[in-house]
């Protein structure tokens, strides 16, 4: 059923992937170079891998392993962006550029949140399921 609280959690994970793609920080250092930018296709590759994988899981919703799976992969493709992010923040000189990146290098963040929600909720219904199969 596509009611369930677990597709409002993907759902508002992929509405925070669209955002961060859309409001995307360009950082750049001191001398005026581009360091990340949202059209590399790296970061482009992991955002819209996320928001296909989510997508993905929504339309499984009657099968909840797979669904359970995609999710996981999902939270795994945003720690990775994560990872892109702290590195390339790291690399750069400067502390007043390093400090003023803005909330889009939190948005994946607050996605593997919303996912590990959706995973729990998913993980409720597969154990509700379970116990009803036993008192058949």
């Amino acid at each position: 059923m596509l009611q369930r609280i677990q597709t409002v959690y993907i759902l508002i994970s992929i509405l925070i992937m669209g955002a961060l793609y859309l409001w995307f920080p360009v950082i750049k250092d001191e001398a005026g170079t581009i360091i990340i930018h949202q059209n590399e296709p790296l970061i482009m590759g992991l955002i819209y891998g996320s928001i296909a994988l989510s997508l993905f899981s929504i339309l499984n919703f009657k099968k909840r392993k797979l669904q359970f799976v995609l999710d996981r992969m999902s939270i795994i493709l945003n720690f990775v962006l994560l990872g892109v992010f702290v590195y390339r923040s790291l690399t750069l000189s400067g502390e007043t550029l390093v400090s003023e990146k803005g909330i889009g290098v939190l948005l994946p963040i607050i996605s593997i949140v919303f996912l590990v929600l959706a995973n729990k909720a998913i993980k409720r219904d597969e154990d509700l399921v379970k116990s009803v199969d036993r008192l058949r």
